[in-house]
């Protein structure tokens, strides 16, 4: 793949994970770097431009309506992962098969998206940069694409200071641009998240185009407060020539612990009330469904908009994650009868 040729050597060392294309999606309203103490080095400075092959120009994804839900197994149980394959075989288009939470040790993505897409669930693979050198990356993408999941979501990741796992090294050997472009190369349907909700606000578009120019094709929104502030992204995104394809995140609440795991996402801006108006429901299981859906539907009608991802995890209770899931599968077939 030749990773060395695809990224400029350029590396910030002000910044905890070394990015060459900040800032991440972490960086709190203040300015604040996730890992605290410092203000984000990437807030004061121009955008960072992708300075290696550029990537085909984005066209329709040949994405429609679909709805991709979160994993919501737990690390390392294989029987977790499947009996949430069971909860949504059937009922949502993929599975966004990312980090568990804020647990650090994994099963391998390779091996993970081995698992469920056995188990008849379409898989879109998420693959950080947190815990593998380059070497580590191209094997991933390489496994990936032999097991031919739909997509591989390239994300920088979480630093290791925050989660389960504070003792062990971050190696952030490249981010989530640089990812983009190896995955790209590999031949593999590429996406990324963009966090408009984040500062530096006026600059998140600008940031999403030098990542399509790296190999991206569709961008999942993370949660960003709701349908107007999605639409202005889009908007915005578009005026600037960006033309890949947008899947909104949904938050899916529906008790205290999934309301508590939801509010531990970085950079999080939920609809008005929405989580309060759940909690508070008589039956806050049906509320959140409801709003989901409803959120659902309306970020399908935008233009632009490709799909949806039900986002969330369950509590910590024994079941929740099979709880969870079925929660997730009755979303999805709202969404799309």
């Amino acid at each position: 793949m030749r990773g060395d040729l695809l990224e400029p050597p350029l590396r910030t060392a002000a910044c905890p994970k070394h990015m060459t294309f900040g800032p991440c999606g972490g960086v709190a309203a203040d300015g604040g770097c996730e890992v605290g103490g410092l203000r984000c080095v990437f807030i004061d400075e121009p955008t960072v431009a992708w300075l290696g092959p550029d990537g085909p120009a984005s066209g329709p994804s040949g994405l429609d309506r679909l709805v991709v839900a979160d994993l919501p197994a737990r690390a390392m149980d294989r029987a977790s992962l499947d009996a949430c394959a069971d909860a949504l075989r059937g009922r949502v288009g993929a599975v966004l098969a990312g980090d568990s939470g804020a647990e650090r040790v994994q099963f391998p993505p390779a091996y993970r998206a081995r698992l469920l897409q056995e188990a008849g669930l379409p898989v879109w693979s998420g693959l950080n940069c947190r815990d593998r050198n380059r070497v580590a990356l191209e094997g991933e993408l390489a496994a990936l694409a032999d097991v031919g999941v739909l997509g591989v979501h390239c994300v920088t990741g979480d630093h290791t200071l925050t989660g389960s796992r504070p003792d062990a090294a971050p190696v952030f050997d490249l981010d989530s641009t640089g990812l983009a472009a190896l995955a790209h190369a590999a031949g593999l349907r590429v996406s990324v998240a963009e966090s408009p909700a984040a500062p530096p606000v006026e600059r998140r578009a600008a940031r999403l185009r030098e990542k399509e120019r790296a190999g991206a094709s569709v961008c999942f929104v993370n949660h960003a407060g709701g349908v107007g502030p999605v639409a202005r992204f889009i908007a915005e995104a578009r005026a600037i020539g960006v033309g890949m394809d947008f899947i909104p995140c949904i938050p899916v609440v529906v008790d205290r612990g999934s309301a508590e795991l939801l509010r531990s996402f970085t950079s999080l801006a939920l609809p008005v009330g929405y989580l309060d108006g759940i909690l508070a429901a008589a039956d806050p299981r049906a509320a959140g469904v409801a709003a989901a859906v409803d959120l659902g539907r309306a970020f399908l009608d935008l233009d632009g908009v490709v799909g949806v991802n039900l986002s969330g995890g369950p509590g910590r209770e024994a079941g929740d994650d099979v709880a969870y899931a079925q929660v997730l599968g009755e979303i999805a077939q709202e969404l799309t009868a």
